[in-house]
């Protein structure tokens, strides 16, 4: 009797050991499976990163603003007349003295890398040819004027915009004493 006793005792444990080691194995497997399914628990933020792409931000406005500040910057102010004129005037003809661009069909604008389309103005040999110059006058345009020296036959600080005839330049342009701001000497090197 003894021996069928012991008999289910270790029979008991056998399978009492078979259950609870069965039911960890289990237990291990829920948790891994827990933490395989759930992987943004375990995701880390490179914050080093995002203060380098933060900063790469901020210089790259600095440097936008440092090239507005270049192109749109005074370098310096003169105080002349401005008149205008036309290819067609009588002492023209009607070539640009600085590029001997014909412009007898009523071209006054000139294309500039830097600054794009800009008005054709004359001026003394102050200002060498290239130079960008910004000025305002409400009888041309309610926004500043930005123009190109291309031509010549004028004395002192005075400028003399370029316009599609005479007319036009005796009509809307007139004679008048402004102040304008030179952006850039001469062309680009």
């Amino acid at each position: 009797m003894l021996s069928k006793r012991r008999f289910y005792l270790n029979y008991i444990t056998k399978v009492g050991i078979i259950v609870i080691a069965l039911f960890g194995l289990k237990a291990s497997t829920s948790k891994m499976e827990t933490f395989s399914t759930n992987e943004n628990i375990n995701k880390s933020v490179d914050l080093s990163t995002m203060a380098i792409y933060i900063n790469k931000e901020e210089e790259q406005k600095k440097n936008e603003e440092a090239l507005q500040t270049y192109l749109w910057g005074s370098l310096d102010s003169y105080t002349g007349d401005l008149t205008g004129y036309g290819a067609d005037c009588a002492l023209c003809t009607g070539r640009l003295a600085c590029t001997g661009v014909d412009v007898t069909d009523g071209t006054d604008t000139y294309f500039d890398n830097t600054y794009g389309e800009v008005n054709i103005v004359a001026s003394s040999k102050n200002l060498p040819c290239g130079s960008i110059i910004r000025f305002e006058s409400t009888r041309i345009s309610e926004k500043p004027i930005i123009a190109i020296v291309l031509d010549r036959g004028v004395l002192g600080n005075n400028i003399d915009l370029l316009t599609p005839s005479e007319a036009y330049a005796y009509k809307y342009v007139g004679r008048s004493t402004i102040t304008y701001d030179v952006l850039r000497f001469g062309w680009e090197k």
